[in-house]
């Protein structure tokens, strides 16, 4: 049976407390699938299936976080469909590829990247096109960046929602707000497409990712309000607190051998 539960009812609440938590964090800054991750493999599932149940429970967050942004006019799809398509097609070929990629270099890089989104968002300051919200958002850079980004939340996925935010930042005139929004849309692109591959080989747990996706929800939901509510000035510290967490976790699993 599909939806049949393959933890007991206490371990399930447990999960769903880290989803929500990971959902509220998510929508604010990004990283939640590094609470949600290791929280799948705590109950034993093996690693293939605690992606695609990660992936099932990620997509109701990044798409409720994604739906609160779009509806306060913070993001525009029209402006962004080459990223979309981008980040569609990567994230297809991550799923795809993950089970043959290997990820011991990629993995060593990773805190080296996530702590340099810290960095920059720490010490950066937006540009002056970034008050103006008028300025035209370039379609250059968004297939690279949308094929690069979907493609690695398609194979592994840890912090890239942050991927999102600084690189966004970077390459376009918008505050931080605003480039949050992009990030949970495009989150929600790879997300749902992934997850799409992960299903069709079967490897997803239907109960327990169901279960968490419910949780995510409520804390993406009451994340995306707060964030939007709070601004760059309630955004920027705590984006800077979850990437350096981030980064300490990553160097601890993956060049420490950590758990």
């Amino acid at each position: 049976m599909p939806f049949e539960l393959s933890v007991d009812p206490a371990t399930l609440v447990v999960l769903a407390l880290v989803a929500f938590v990971a959902g509220f964090i998510d929508a604010i800054a990004g990283g939640g699938g590094l609470l949600t991750t290791p929280a799948l493999l705590t109950v034993g599932l093996p690693p293939h299936l605690v992606l695609g149940t990660n992936k099932l429970s990620s997509t109701f967050g990044s798409a409720t976080a994604g739906f609160t942004f779009y509806r306060r006019k913070l993001f525009h799809p029209a402006q962004w469909t080459r990223a979309l398509i981008g980040t569609a097609v990567g994230a297809l070929i991550g799923a795809v590829v993950a089970h043959y990629l290997p990820e011991q270099w990629l993995n060593k890089m990773l805190p080296v990247i996530v702590l340099g989104c810290a960095i920059y968002l720490l010490f950066g300051k937006p540009s002056k096109a970034a008050l103006n919200n008028d300025a035209p958002i370039k379609t250059k850079w968004q297939l690279p960046q949308g094929l690069g980004l979907g493609f690695y939340d398609g194979v592994a996925g840890p912090g890239t929602g942050a991927f999102w935010t600084v690189s966004t930042l970077l390459m376009y005139p918008l505050d931080l707000v605003k480039a949050s929004g992009v990030a949970r849309s495009m989150n929600f692109v790879s997300n749902v497409t992934a997850l799409s591959i992960f299903a069709f080989n079967g490897q997803v747990d239907w109960g327990i990712g169901l279960s968490m996706g419910a949780a995510l929800m409520v804390g993406a939901f009451l994340g995306a309000r707060t964030a939007i509510k709070g601004g760059a000035k309630f955004i920027r510290p705590v984006f800077i607190i979850v990437v350096l967490g981030l980064t300490v976790r990553l160097v601890w699993q993956h060049w420490l051998g950590g758990a």
